[in-house]
């Protein structure tokens, strides 16, 4: 019954993953993103809850109609229409699924990153807004895996357009196009985008900034990394340092910022020919001054188009590389801190990559409930149904106490307000720390339970 109700509800739109060609099927895909993020769980036992429901779920995992490129393309849609007239980082990073130990009976599935095990590879863009640091959605994701077969071509003879690391060209590429309404566009990623050709075909309408991962040869004839040892420090500024490994307290480090602007040749062996022999960017270095001699020093070299060389432009280049952390929260929502998607026992290729994707959409989801409780004005409706909405209103007020903490501060049908509900139908208190995930999902799923009685009871009392 709560299926049913739900899959009402959602099938108001066209669909929170795809039409796929039916209205049925549109219900489906939006209401099993919906009880991922209620269940916390990938295991379509959880997922259906009878017998019935899970070979429904199964059937649309294998309808060919189903697809991967049908769902990357609705979900960029709903981003693109929230990240409108604003300023966004598109930050694009690159997870594998490792099944190793439970590779038994899997299909379609090429080698993991250690070359032994089955798995395959994720590669999201996710939008943020730069200004309130709130996850805006997905905007793009690439999932593959390898082949079995050993390719003897040296990686320098290789074409660009047949390397895996293409997908950073493609993934700054989608964000452009599909961004085009922002008002402004960085693209954001780690050592391992540090490509030349990746500057060299950077889209007109997006800037980037790279962590450097290469000592490039300087058009002067000096290295990358020793360049900023001649230049001023302009400013110091904390940065907040993520837990490198479990079971390590996350920090906050004192850095000196150095920036200059630094012309990189193109290399002897590049993959891509074609492009400028040299090319002009912005570097700033963030390197960690009186640490705790526990940690490894904290340095940051940022290659970016943006052209700044001054304290407030370093600090400000540093701020928006340090947004790239909520893809790696997206990335814990959906493995072992939250769905763990390396845990299901789907078999088949096709239909795990589907799953993944459902995966994707619903740990974002979770990270935007969680974002919600600092106090975002956004409608609720980029989370929910706006068929929701009249069960949100009847809930709200059962939640609030007397006291001034235990009332929702926040404007009635934003996305703040009802991840107060959320939050308070999780067990939160008011008091002490923010709700954190497992609370956000707890409550998402009281909400679905109490979303439906209310629904049965307006129906029964028309």
């Amino acid at each position: 019954m709560i299926l049913r109700l739900m899959e009402k509800m959602v099938a108001l739109r066209a669909g929170d993953l795809g039409y796929f060609g039916d209205a049925r099927r549109a219900a489906m895909g939006s209401t099993l993103v919906e009880r991922v993020v209620e269940t916390g769980s990938l295991v379509i036992r959880k997922l259906g809850g009878t017998r019935a429901r899970e070979i429904a779920i199964h059937r649309f995992l294998s309808a060919p109609s189903v697809t991967c490129a049908e769902m990357v393309e609705t979900l960029a849609d709903r981003t693109a229409a929230a990240c409108r007239g604003r300023r966004i980082v598109a930050a694009q990073d690159t997870t594998e699924i490792n099944f190793s130990g439970r590779e038994a009976r899997r299909r379609g599935l090429g080698p993991a990153g250690d070359g032994v095990s089955a798995g395959f590879f994720l590669h999201p863009v996710i939008a943020i807004d730069s200004e309130t640091e709130a996850v805006l959605g997905l905007v793009d994701a690439k999932i593959w895996t390898r082949s079995d077969e050993f390719d003897a071509t040296p990686a320098r003879e290789r074409a660009l357009e047949d390397k895996e690391s293409m997908r950073w060209l493609d993934g700054a590429a989608r964000a452009a196009g599909r961004l085009s309404g922002a008002a402004s566009v960085v693209v954001v990623a780690d050592r391992e985008s540090d490509i030349y050709a990746g500057f060299a075909r950077r889209p007109a309408s997006v800037d980037l900034i790279v962590r450097a991962a290469q000592d490039r040869v300087l058009d002067d004839g000096r290295r990358l990394f020793t360049a900023p040892a001649a230049w001023p420090e302009l400013t110091r500024t904390s940065v907040r340092v993520a837990p490198s490994r479990t079971g390590v307290a996350a920090r906050i480090a004192t850095v000196a910022l150095r920036a200059g602007t630094v012309t990189i040749r193109r290399p002897r062996h590049a993959s891509d020919t074609e492009g400028p022999e040299h090319l002009s960017l912005t570097m700033v270095e963030a390197r960690e001054v009186d640490g705790n001699g526990e940690s490894v020093p904290l340095l940051w070299r940022l290659l970016t188009t943006i052209e700044t060389i001054d304290a407030d432009g370093a600090a400000e280049i540093v701020r928006l590389y340090r947004l790239r952390w909520r893809i790696e929260e997206v990335f814990r929502s959906l493995k072992s801190d939250g769905l763990r998607l390396e845990e299901t026992q789907m078999q088949d290729a096709g239909r795990l990559f589907k799953l993944a994707l459902i995966g994707l959409a619903a740990a974002t989801r979770t990270v935007q409930l969680v974002d919600a409780r600092d106090g975002s004005n956004r409608p609720a409706t980029d989370v929910i149904d706006p068929g929701l909405l009249p069960a949100a209103d009847a809930i709200a007020p059962t939640l609030e106490g007397k006291t001034p903490r235990q009332k929702n501060p926040h404007p009635p049908r934003s996305l703040a307000w009802l991840a107060w509900i959320i939050a308070r139908l999780g067990g939160w208190n008011c008091y002490y720390k923010p709700p954190g995930p497992k609370t956000m999902r707890a409550g998402w799923a009281r909400f679905a339970s109490m979303a439906t009685g209310f629904f049965i009871a307006a129906q029964s009392n028309p």
